[in-house]
């Protein structure tokens, strides 16, 4: 599975960006796919998570109500959109999926698969 993010850039404190991630190769064997951020000097962190089949999601306390985790399955794709963003949510935005079921879905090393990292920056 090769997994391509894209839709970073720099935005304004209370702005909005959509963040996409598309799944190649084997990908209809996903069951979860992440988005993680790393903010410089700092480790890289759980944003959200949906479950391939069913939708549910999952969210990190900071980005609840300002983020939204969505599948296109049609086009193998995930999209995080992002509003109301604060400086706080700087950093590089990377995009993850396994097809394990059942793993801790808050857990970096519960995903097989990553994608290169997106940069979000988001100026006061």
């Amino acid at each position: 599975v090769q997994l391509q993010a894209s839709g970073g850039g720099l935005v304004q404190n209370g702005g909005s960006l959509r963040l996409a991630c598309t799944a190649s190769g084997r990908a209809f064997r996903t069951y979860l796919m992440g988005w993680f951020r790393q903010a410089p000097g700092r480790e890289r962190e759980f944003v959200s998570a949906i479950i391939w089949s069913g939708g549910r999601t999952y969210y990190t306390d900071s980005v609840k109500g300002r983020f939204t985790i969505s599948g296109d399955n049609a086009k193998n794709t995930v999209y995080l959109q992002m509003n109301s963003l604060k400086p706080e949510d700087t950093g590089v935005y990377y995009c993850a999926s396994t097809s394990r079921v059942g793993v801790d879905i808050y857990t970096e090393g519960s995903y097989g698969y990553w994608g290169q990292g997106t940069l979000v920056t988001v100026s006061s």
